[in-house]
C-alpha cells in the first residue's frame, strides 16, 4: 500500500497543509516542535484511530478551532480509497470512505494499516504493563478490526461493573448486590474474546520478534514473550477460559466488594518480555530494550504485511536518534523499499547517501512544509 496524499486542516498546529508523497521514503527534517510527530500521528489516527500519544480529541484539533480534518489518498492492490477523519472538540468524531458516512467507525479499520515506532516505545520494555497492553490492542485492532468493537464493549461493561462494586463500597449494605452476576456474566462474555485474540496474537507474533532479535543481537540473546491474563489460561478455548474467569472472580469476589473494583480481567493481563530467562524489563541494558523494541516493531511490520496480503506503512518518530549506528543499519536494511516510510529527524546525519537520495526530504517549520 502506498499513501499518496494527506491533507490536514486545523490538525494540531497545521492550519491547511497538502502533502504529496512521490518516494518510497519520505524524511521529515525540522527541528523540534515543528510539527513533524503531528503529520505522523495524522497517519497512525487513519490506521487505527488512536494516538501513541493517548490525547483527546480536543487536544488534536488546532487552537482556537472547533472541527480538525484529516484526509488522504491511499493506493492499494484493491484500487484507490480516500479517506477522512473529521475530529471535533466538543463532539463525536466521523469517519468517511470514498465519499460515503459510515455509521460505524469500526468499518474505517483496515484500509491503512501501519506501524509507528517512536522513541516512547522504549517503555514498553522499561515500563508499566498497561503500555503493553496498549501496543498489543493497537496491533490486534489492525489484524481483525472487529477487534476494536470487541475492546470498546467490554471496557464499558468494566466501568459499569466498577461502579456498582464502588457504590457497594460506600455503602451500608451487608449483601452483595444482586445485579452483579449479571455484570459478571458480561464480563466473561467480552473478556474472554478479548483474552483469546491476544493470546492468538502472540503467539504468532512471538516466533517473529524472536528471529528479528537473534538476527539483531547475532545469535547471542534469545527473546521469549509470554502472554500473563489475569486468569489461568491453559487452553484457548472459549469454554475453558470462560470457566476459569468465572472461578478466578469468584475466588477474588471478597477482594472487589472490599476494594470496589474489578481485579480479574484483561485489564489487568501483562505480556512479559524476557532476554536470555531474564526480564528484561529489570536488567535489560539500554542497548538491549532498544534491540527488542526493535524486533518487537519489524515483527509487527512483518505480520501485518502477512496478515493483510500488502506491506504497511513504517512511521519512524525521531527513532534513529535513539538507535547505535548499528541497530540503525539493521533497521534501515530492513526497511529498503519494502515498506513505504515516513521519517522524522532534525539531521540528515544517520542516513547514507544512497537512501538520501532514493528518499523525498521535506522541510518541516511551525506547522509548515516545505520541499527540501
Amino acid at each position: 500500500m502506498f499513501l499518496k496524499t494527506l491533507h490536514l486542516k486545523q490538525f494540531r498546529n497545521y492550519q491547511e497543509q497538502r502533502v504529496d508523497f512521490v518516494a518510497p521514503k519520505t524524511i521529515l527534517l525540522g527541528n523540534n516542535a515543528q510539527g513533524k510527530s503531528n503529520l505522523l500521528e495524522a497517519v497512525e489516527l487513519l490506521a487505527t484511530l488512536r494516538t501513541h500519544r493517548i490525547a483527546r480529541d480536543r487536544d488534536l484539533v488546532r487552537d482556537g478551532e472547533n472541527i480538525s480534518l484529516i484526509l488522504a489518498t491511499l493506493q492499494r492492490e484493491a484500487g484507490i480509497s480516500d479517506l477522512k477523519l473529521t475530529l471535533r472538540r466538543n463532539g463525536r468524531r466521523t469517519v468517511n470512505l470514498n465519499s460515503e458516512n459510515l455509521r460505524r467507525q469500526m468499518d474505517f479499520l483496515g484500509v491503512l494499516n501501519a506501524v509507528e515506532f517512536s522513541s516512547l516505545d522504549l517503555e514498553l520494555v522499561r515500563g508499566g504493563p498497561d503500555g503493553r497492553r496498549n501496543w498489543l490492542n493497537t496491533l490486534l485492532i489492525q489484524l481483525e478490526p472487529v477487534y476494536a468493537h470487541i475492546l470498546q464493549q467490554y471496557n464499558k461493561v468494566l466501568r459499569q461493573r466498577n461502579a456498582l462494586l464502588k457504590s457497594y463500597q460506600q455503602s451500608e449494605l451487608k449483601v452483595p448486590p444482586k445485579e452483579l452476576a449479571v455484570w459478571d456474566a458480561q464480563l466473561v462474555s467480552a473478556g474472554t474474546k478479548v483474552i483469546r485474540r491476544r493470546d492468538r496474537a502472540l503467539q504468532r507474533l512471538t516466533p517473529i520478534a524472536s528471529n528479528w532479535h537473534a538476527s539483531i543481537s547475532n545469535s547471542t540473546e534469545v527473546l521469549r514473550i509470554k502472554y500473563l491474563p489475569s486468569i489461568p489460561l491453559e487452553e484457548n478455548e472459549p469454554e475453558q477460559v470462560q470457566q476459569a474467569f468465572f472461578t478466578k472472580i469468584e475466588q477474588r469476589s471478597v477482594a472487589e466488594l472490599h476494594q470496589g473494583t474489578t481485579l480479574v480481567g484483561p485489564h489487568r493481563d501483562e505480556v512479559e518480555l524476557t532476554i536470555n530467562q531474564t526480564a528484561a524489563r529489570q536488567y535489560g541494558s539500554q542497548g538491549q530494550q532498544r534491540t527488542l523494541v526493535l524486533a518487537l516493531k519489524l515483527a509487527e511490520l512483518q505480520l501485518i504485511e502477512e496478515v493483510v496480503g500488502e506491506p504497511p506503512l513504517l512511521l519512524l518518530d525521531d527513532v534513529l536518534a535513539e538507535l547505535d549506528p548499528s541497530r540503525q543499519n539493521q533497521l534501515l536494511d530492513a526497511i529498503q523499499d519494502r515498506f513505504q516510510t515516513l521519517i522524522t529527524t532534525t539531521h540528515l546525519g544517520s542516513f547514507d547517501s544512497q537512501w538520501l537520495k532514493s528518499s523525498q526530504i521535506l522541510h518541516v517549520k511551525a506547522g509548515e512544509i516545505f520541499p527540501g
